[in-house]
């Protein structure tokens, strides 16, 4: 079992927020607006990393954490991915010596 410490929430600028308000139904507007109202409460938040880190450890697929959407995080742990596999192939090359 992983255990991950969620004492940020408790300081989170959503804890007063409508919940629903950051798991938008994806339809129209009215979802456009209401992922606007929640990145608006996120932008001002004291603990927005702690939020997004806890998405990205958790590969949190629904919602708004950290001031971002679950496309936007999906796009950051593809590029996380394509950056360990270049550095995995860099550290493997052989070396080349000059002579």
């Amino acid at each position: 079992m992983t255990i991950y410490a969620t004492d940020w929430r408790a300081a989170g600028a959503c804890l007063s927020a409508d919940p629903e308000l950051f798991f938008p139904i994806p339809q129209g507007t009215v979802a456009e607006g209401q992922i606007s109202s929640a990145l608006r409460v996120c932008a001002g938040c004291a603990v927005r990393q702690q939020c997004l880190d806890f998405a990205m450890q958790t590969a949190e697929a629904h919602g708004i954490w950290g001031g971002t959407t679950p496309e936007e995080r999906i796009r950051a742990r593809r590029k996380a991915a394509r950056r360990r596999k270049e550095s995995q192939a860099w550290q493997q090359a052989p070396s080349v010596r000059a002579c």
